[in-house]
């Protein structure tokens, strides 16, 4: 089982035809992926990898069922790209661009939230359901990373990603479906919200958070463990330990302001709540093999 998606879910592609858009289409079907239609105006009746392509995401539906779209837009499209598929009735939707201002940023989650849409991104390499199919771009064909398991992974950072999920695997686990929130300032939805789907994943064990420093994430997930909203063994990794206060480092959003968003305080939360954080990305796989063998 998985969460979001499974080979099942039938994805449209905004922005198709683009040369990122193309590539990875070809490369989501190669993986099980089900991509049903595709958008970009202008270019309706031509097809990538024989997928029909539509001038609006309107007509697409109108056409062909859909339940998720994937945008490769710009930034400065994103938000009128989102509201197009948000109008059309879809309610998953995963943005990869990063630097969508922010104004539109926060009136595209707004816009979600009164959709009832769980809506990933920004600066996101995506989701991806291991062994079943994949909305973004990720090198499934690395088996040392990419194996199928019963470890869900919600990361902030795609850097960190490939490096502790190898981790995870080297340990002899495999991953059920991974998420990758995104690294812009106003992530349009937050870790938080993704733990409920992982609480009620029969094939999910446990969960590994890839956070880092700035926002107040990490606190929320340690909160939603305190209320018994997650209870599954959790482990989590911290990037951005040794930055300076006031200092941004890499993501838009790992920035440490008024005093909040320190690595120290995001740890002491997660620690005081139960989960296990590791000071290392190579104790991940070895703390998750602790918890998990407790168990049994």
């Amino acid at each position: 089982m998985s969460i979001i998606l499974d080979q099942s879910t039938r994805v449209l592609v905004q922005g198709i035809t683009g040369k990122e858009g193309s590539f990875w289409t070809k490369h989501m079907m190669d993986y099980g992926t089900n991509v049903v239609a595709g958008v970009t105006p202008g270019r309706e009746g031509q097809n990538v990898a024989g997928v029909p392509v539509f001038h609006t995401v309107k007509r697409a539906v109108r056409n062909i069922p859909v339940d998720a779209s994937l945008l490769f837009v710009p930034p400065r499209f994103a938000k009128e790209a989102l509201l197009e598929a948000l109008e059309a009735g879809i309610k998953k939707v995963v943005i990869l661009c990063d630097g969508i201002p922010l104004h539109d940023a926060i009136q595209m989650r707004k816009a979600a939230l009164n959709a009832g849409a769980m809506v990933i991104g920004g600066n996101t390499s995506g989701i991806i359901s291991m062994g079943q199919a994949m909305m973004g771009f990720f090198p499934y064909w690395l088996e040392r990373v990419y194996r199928p398991g019963r470890i869900g992974i919600m990361t902030r950072s795609g850097s960190l990603t490939n490096e502790i999920t190898a981790e995870v695997v080297r340990t002899g686990f495999g991953a059920s479906s991974l998420i990758g929130i995104g690294g812009d300032p106003v992530p349009l939805t937050r870790f938080a919200e993704v733990l409920p789907l992982f609480q009620e994943d029969p094939d999910t064990d446990a969960v590994v958070l890839i956070g880092e420093l700035g926002g107040t994430m990490e606190e929320e997930v340690a909160e939603a463990i305190e209320k018994k909203i997650f209870t599954k063994p959790l482990v989590a990794f911290l990037g951005g330990r040794t930055a300076p206060k006031g200092k941004k480092m890499g993501h838009a959003g790992a920035i440490i302001t008024a005093g909040k968003g320190t690595v120290k305080d995001k740890i002491f939360a997660l620690k005081n709540a139960g989960a296990l954080v590791a000071e290392r990305p190579r104790q991940v796989g070895i703390l998750l093999e602790s918890v998990l063998t407790s168990k049994i």
